[in-house]
């Protein structure tokens, strides 16, 4: 066999295990996190770069992450509530919720997307913002590894601690710092229900200063929090019981 032929051959073999190496590597970070608590997103580090291009040097990002034994219960439940009701029951990906947010948009209307928590984790931690396919594909990927291999959770977990509440005010300490005075653990329902309001476009609605959706939307949580069940979703959660479906969001 000629030389040629032969380096030819050589790095048709290693474009093939590109794709092996990639998804070990994935699989490994996503293991890891597991018992690890990340200091830091891509999202988080996606937004210092920003603000870099935008002239601001002395932007600062505030992040703290908290056990969830250290984070009032009404948080959680309240990004269940308004972001993922079937969170307990889905293995990642909510079809019903797909299918109804497709026929919605399709009505014309404010957009409603239908991201599970788990998908969020995936995209805040590992991921880079953007809607081209090959970021739209490696978020299924890592979303399935992530279901795969942490428990319900710890997705709860990770998500209440990198979700951003507001502009560069990532996770719940951070927040409950920021915007009310106090510690994650004081948080009370109404205030995690006006966190929970925000998380659609924490850059354009103030949980310090609610406006009118902002408002309409948090009363709106807290019934929902109700109906699902209050604290006794998140005790079932952890006891691998299934949780109630409901399908709506606020």
């Amino acid at each position: 066999m000629s030389g040629p032929r032969r380096r030819r051959r050589r790095w048709l073999r290693r474009l093939l295990l590109l794709p092996v190496l990639l998804a070990l590597f994935s699989a490994l970070q996503v293991a890891a996190l597991r018992f690890v608590d990340p200091p830091l997103s891509l999202f988080m580090a996606a937004r210092h770069v920003e603000a870099w291009r935008a002239g601001d040097g002395g932007f600062r990002h505030a992040y703290r992450w908290r056990d969830l034994e250290r984070i009032a219960p009404t948080l959680p439940l309240a990004a269940i509530a308004a972001e993922d009701q079937n969170f307990a029951v889905h293995r990642g990906f909510d079809l019903e919720a797909i299918e109804k947010a497709r026929e919605h948009n399709a009505r014309g209307g404010r957009l409603r997307g239908a991201s599970t928590i788990s998908q969020q984790v995936a995209k805040n931690v590992f991921l880079w913002n953007g809607r081209s396919w090959i970021r739209k594909g490696l978020e299924a990927w890592y979303t399935v590894l992530v279901e795969a291999m942490w428990p319900k959770r710890r997705i709860l977990e990770v998500y209440v601690n990198v979700a951003e509440f507001g502009d560069g005010v990532y996770g719940a300490q951070a927040a409950a710092r920021t915007f009310f005075g106090k510690d994650a653990d004081a948080l009370s329902s109404a205030e995690s229900a006006r966190l929970a309001a925000v998380l659609p476009s924490p850059r354009r609605y103030s949980a310090a200063r609610p406006g009118p959706y902002v408002q309409r939307r948090t009363s709106a949580i807290e019934r929902q929090m109700r109906q699902i069940g209050g604290a006794t979703y998140l005790e079932r959660l952890d006891r691998g019981e299934p949780g109630v479906r409901s399908g709506s969001r606020p």
